[in-house]
Formats: structure tokens, C-alpha cells, sequence
């Protein structure tokens, strides 16, 4: 009975020790939650962090959102994504509703020599905020070596979602023609409701999943068995594909 006692104590202040340090990592993980998507960061987002904003991707989507956000905070935007006519539709849109000056340029970011035209763009400019928003998907989700023109793809993902990539937003599906999901859901917001949430971690996050819902899916999947999160993943893009194969087969 004796020597029981010493074990007792010792599990008794294991078990304080655990609940103590669970507490202290809910409290912190509270608190930040409040700092990042109650209190936010939304009023330090304007030229105080520099004159210019460049958004890559600009002319649809999350993209566009973002460029139409800050210049509605009263930066400079800088819009750079492949098609002139659309960049220029954007730039007069944006001039024209917010009163900010813009340019633009015009570059397809699957090619790798597009970097100097970029530099020369941006040169004298007081840059304080960069979007690197741009990005391609694949068409449906397919088994790797099924991928319609496989070489090429490739070619451009690395391109593209790689060689152009510094720290980017990590978000989960947006309502945009990039994602093909047409209706928002409050998993799947608009890209103006995404940013809308996504500019308040500026200055405050260099990784951010850029909405509550997202955050929350993320902190769940992250402790979630890696086998269950793949079979997840494995069914949801199975599902997605089969649905495309059935679509474009009608069509």
C-alpha cells in the first residue's frame, strides 16, 4: 500500500500536468482565433504599408477580389495576369469605382521569361503589399499518368503553382470558375467574401487559410490519421471525376 502511494501521486500530477498544458493550448489557440477573424488586421491595410499592391491572377476570381479590395482601402494596384483585354477591363473597372491609379501587365506565367518583363514593370514602385494569386488546376481530377496532354500539363504547373510561388494563401474550395463551383456555400464562400475575411490577417499571419470555416476544417484534417484524411480526399476526387466523365460524355 505504501509503495502505491508515491505512484499515485506521480500519475496524479502527469494527468494535472497534461490537462494544464491542453488548457494553456486552447486558451492560446482562442486567442488567436479572436485576434485573427474577430479583431483582425483590416485597418492597417492601405498605402501606410506602401503605395502599391501587385495582385497576380487579377482579372477573375479571388484575384480580381483582391485587387477590387485594396484599391477600395485606397492602395495603388499593379494587375498582372495573361490576357490584355481582360486586365485592361479590370484596370478601368477598378479606376473607375474606386478613383486609384492602376497598371497593368501582361504575362502568362507558364512561360519562364516573363520575370524581367515583371521587374521593368515594377521598377520605382513603392510596393507594399504582393497577392501572388495566380494559379492553374487540373481540368477534372484524374489518375497522374491518365492526364490528357501529361507532359504539357506538367510543363505548366511547375511554371505556374511553383517557379512563381513565395507565400500564398492556403484556402480550401472558393466559388470561382477556377474551382468550377458556381454557387457559394459557407464552406465554399464567393472569392468578395473570401477576401473580405483573408484581409484581415495581413500583418498578422505569413500562412493563413484565409476564412473561419477554412481554419477550422484545416485544424480538424490536421489532426485527423493521415489514412482517413486520404480516403477522404481519394473519395472526394473520385466522386468529382466521375461526375465530369458523366458530364462531358452528355455534352
Amino acid at each position: 500500500m505504501e509503495s502505491a502511494l508515491p505512484a499515485a501521486g506521480f500519475l496524479y500530477w502527469v494527468g494535472a500536468g497534461t490537462v494544464a498544458y491542453l488548457a494553456l493550448r486552447i486558451s492560446y489557440s482562442l486567442f488567436t482565433a479572436l485576434r485573427v477573424w474577430g479583431v483582425g488586421n483590416e485597418a492597417g491595410v492601405g498605402p501606410g504599408l506602401g503605395e502599391w499592391a501587385v495582385v497576380t491572377g487579377s482579372t477573375d476570381g479571388i484575384g480580381k477580389s483582391y485587387a477590387e479590395e485594396l484599391a477600395k482601402h485606397g492602395m495603388k494596384v499593379v494587375l498582372i495576369s495573361r490576357s490584355k483585354d481582360k486586365l485592361d477591363q479590370v484596370s478601368s473597372e477598378i479606376k473607375e469605382k474606386f478613383k486609384v491609379e492602376t497598371r497593368t501587365i501582361a504575362v502568362d506565367f507558364a512561360s519562364e521569361d516573363i520575370y524581367d518583363k515583371i521587374k521593368t514593370g515594377l521598377a520605382g514602385l513603392e510596393i507594399g503589399i504582393l497577392v501572388n494569386n495566380v494559379g492553374m488546376s487540373y481540368e477534372y481530377p484524374e489518375y497522374f499518368l491518365d492526364v490528357p496532354d501529361l507532359d504539357n500539363v506538367i510543363k505548366k504547373m511547375i511554371n505556374i503553382n511553383i517557379l512563381s510561388v513565395c507565400k500564398s494563401v492556403l484556402p480550401y474550395f472558393v466559388a470561382t470558375k477556377l474551382a468550377k463551383i458556381r454557387k457559394p456555400t459557407l464552406d465554399k464562400p464567393s472569392p468578395e467574401t473570401f477576401v473580405k475575411s483573408a484581409i484581415k490577417t495581413v500583418g498578422l499571419q505569413s500562412r493563413t487559410n484565409g476564412y473561419l470555416i477554412h481554419a477550422l476544417m484545416g485544424s480538424i484534417i490536421s489532426n485527423l490519421p493521415s489514412w482517413i484524411y486520404l480516403k477522404i480526399v481519394m473519395n472526394m476526387n473520385k466522386s468529382t471525376r466521375a461526375h465530369y466523365l458523366k458530364k462531358t460524355k452528355k455534352n
